[in-house]
């Protein structure tokens, strides 16, 4: 189950300008997105050697496993191994790059055991992984003094930027799986920005309650659907859409955008009435 944090108070909330119950990710599966899409974090861990019992943060490069935890190629040299050998309790900050303002780019800080691992079959796992996203690390893999280490997450809390925070279970955590519509969204929001900037226009109009857009600029893409900042008279608002079904491939995304483009212009048309902007997902 995820916890999320109290909303905003009255003064600071603004009513949506689209239905709430619009196909929306969960914070798990952004959570798993963002860390399927980065390898190098922030490990921390309890000192051992004076001072006692600080949190100490190492700069590391990490991999998730098929099930999601994080595994890392640590050598017995770094002050973090040593730490972790005496109190294996850890936490790993998991950063979405980019530019402007960092504390609205997403992060996730997972928690957990982290432990060595021994048995042959989860060593082997935890290294195809590991070189999968570290392919040259394959060079030192099998040095004596670096030895493969399992962070078992067992709970994280996600923010994805000014609002939009929760604690996520591990169950939900490892039940989750990444966008697959990561690796290609910014292509996406490239195109659409640059060739449909009308249609989006119209998608806020006939689509949305922000029926006075001027301008609109889509600022994420997901399986489910997209979202868009629109210019109105009150300012930028923020507006999502949903697809008819969840995607997994730019065409899919295409061919929802085409529908929804033909929704929009119905609803437009004297007489005409464009039917609700995506499904609601349980």
């Amino acid at each position: 189950m995820t916890r999320h944090d109290a909303p905003a108070s009255g003064a600071q909330r603004q009513d949506l300008l689209y239905d709430p119950a619009v196909a929306t990710p969960s914070h798990a599966e952004y959570a798993r997105t963002l860390a399927s899409r980065v390898t190098v974090g922030s490990l921390c861990t309890l000192t051992v050697g004076e001072p006692v019992g600080y949190p100490y943060g190492s700069f590391v490069t990490f991999a998730l496993d098929d099930g999601g935890d994080p595994v890392f190629l640590i050598s017995s040299l770094a002050e973090h191994t040593r730490n972790l050998v005496a109190d294996p309790r850890a936490s790993l900050l998991i950063v979405e790059p980019g530019d402007g303002d960092p504390l609205a780019r997403g992060r996730v800080t997972l928690l957990g055991p982290c432990t060595r691992l021994h048995d042959e079959a989860d060593k082997a796992r935890a290294r195809d992984a590991f070189c999968a996203a570290h392919p040259d690390a394959a060079y030192y893999l099998d040095f004596g003094d670096f030895a493969l280490f399992n962070l078992k997450v067992t709970a994280l809390r996600y923010i994805g930027g000014y609002g939009r925070m929760s604690w996520v279970s591990s169950q939900d955590w490892h039940g989750a799986a990444a966008d697959p519509l990561a690796a290609h969204a910014s292509a996406i929001l490239e195109h659409m920005n640059a060739d449909h900037a009308d249609t989006m226009v119209l998608y806020c109009r006939a689509l949305s309650r922000a029926t006075d857009t001027t301008a609109a600029v889509m600022t994420g893409v997901d399986r489910y659907g997209f979202e868009m900042s629109a210019t109105t008279a009150a300012g930028p608002r923020p507006i999502r859409l949903g697809f008819s079904r969840p995607v997994s491939t730019p065409d899919g995304v295409r061919k929802e955008m085409v529908a929804l483009a033909k929704r929009a212009r119905a609803g437009q048309e004297p007489g005409g009435s464009a039917p609700p902007a995506g499904p609601a997902r349980d």
